[in-house]
């Protein structure tokens, strides 16, 4: 099969989580023997940040770690429906221009052959809706939600049975317990500050507990403001900016065990959705400590795969038992190991879109071409 994704970026994946799906699936995508070409915007917003910081060198890790991968450019003026020629399925993720997706939906409607999805990795659905009906979606067959609370979403917007839950996934090619235990000392987490999103859950349950439990913090993201800067200075957090994320589970094998924090809009109106970060730590081996959130569709085993926290005080006794507490740790990881390779692989996402596929008539050895 001929498979086209529109991404706001592949080859960065500074502040832009959905590369880091978007690379493991569409890796096992073309292992399946599929057609796979990624096409992105000249100038996208996330490759200039990271070139800008970083320049070519921010792109090493994704060269190294995904030679296998295909990526276009195509400019502001292209037509997309040329782009596509030939293709038997269109992806479309929701950071793309509704232009774009106005163009492909018209495409569809008049005839072309191939079969269109959106793909909605995001909250923006519920927290700023106007930004996603901005699409004209008219065209498209169907949606993929990455959530089961955001597939209902859009079946209260009129798409039925035509929306289907895509959660992400851990690319088990690169995330994986190291070859080899080294000493592990303290905490790490891995993420963005998060547009004000989880400024109070991140003091409550992960700067005041490390504090508080004598554990050391490391912390590796970008977009920190001078306020967070300050917050995490008066802590004692070592900060090391951005890590493009094919370094993570080498940064996962240094350290005791790792948090899990959500943005506050996973905890209330979206619950039930993880971020990837919870995906690849539990694949990477490293025991997991989690603040509050609903695991409503029961995609881990909350207690046995990580360790829930209520409250800070509770994180900061989570702490303390699991660093004084190997059997606990090694449990830990080896059920999180357990559930990520029975059911939460990027092998397993790419089975899951083509069950998708079958449904919208896409025969999977065959071309429309």
């Amino acid at each position: 099969m001929k498979i086209v994704y529109f991404t706001h970026s592949l080859q960065s994946c500074w502040n832009h989580g959905n590369a880091h799906f978007l690379r493991g699936v569409l890796r096992e995508l073309a292992a399946m023997g599929h057609d796979v070409r990624a096409l992105e915007p000249q100038g996208a917003w996330s490759l200039e940040n990271l070139l800008r910081d970083h320049g070519e060198a921010g792109l090493a890790a994704f060269r190294d770690n995904y030679p296998d991968l295909r990526v276009e450019t195509y400019a502001a003026d292209a037509d997309p429906v040329a782009l596509v020629n030939g293709a038997d399925l269109v992806i479309v993720h929701e950071w793309n221009d509704p232009a774009l997706a106005a163009t492909l939906g018209r495409a569809r409607q008049q005839g072309a052959r191939f079969q269109l999805l959106f793909h909605d990795t995001h909250h923006r659905a519920v927290s700023d809706p106007d930004a996603i009906r901005a699409f004209d979606l008219g065209g498209f067959d169907g949606v993929l939600a990455f959530g089961e609370t955001l597939s209902e979403v859009y079946r209260r917007w009129g798409w039925g049975d035509r929306v289907w839950t895509w959660h992400e996934a851990a690319d088990t090619r690169l995330f994986h317990p190291p070859a080899q235990e080294t000493s592990r000392a303290g905490l790490v987490w891995i993420g963005n500050w998060g547009d004000g999103e989880r400024t109070g859950e991140l003091e409550s349950f992960l700067f005041r507990p490390a504090r508080d439990a004598g554990q050391p913090l490391d912390i590796y993201g970008v977009r920190y403001p001078a306020e967070a800067l300050a917050t995490l200075s008066r802590y004692g957090v070592r900060y090391h900016g951005w890590a493009p994320n094919a370094a993570a589970p080498g940064i996962f094998a240094r350290h005791m065990a790792t948090v899990h924090v959500p943005r506050r809009f996973y905890t209330t109106v979206l619950p039930g959705i993880p971020t990837i970060r919870v995906f690849e730590a539990l694949a990477c081996g490293i025991p997991l400590l989690s603040a509050p959130w609903s695991d409503s569709e029961n995609l881990f085993r909350p207690g046995t795969d990580f360790l829930f926290a209520d409250t800070g005080e509770a994180m900061t006794q989570r702490l303390r038992d699991l660093a004084g507490d190997p059997a606990l740790r090694q449990s830990l990881v080896a059920h999180g190991l357990e559930t990520i390779r029975a059911r939460h692989t990027c092998a397993h996402r790419a089975r899951e879109l083509m069950s998708i596929a079958a449904t919208l008539g896409l025969d999977e050895g065959a071309s429309a071409a």
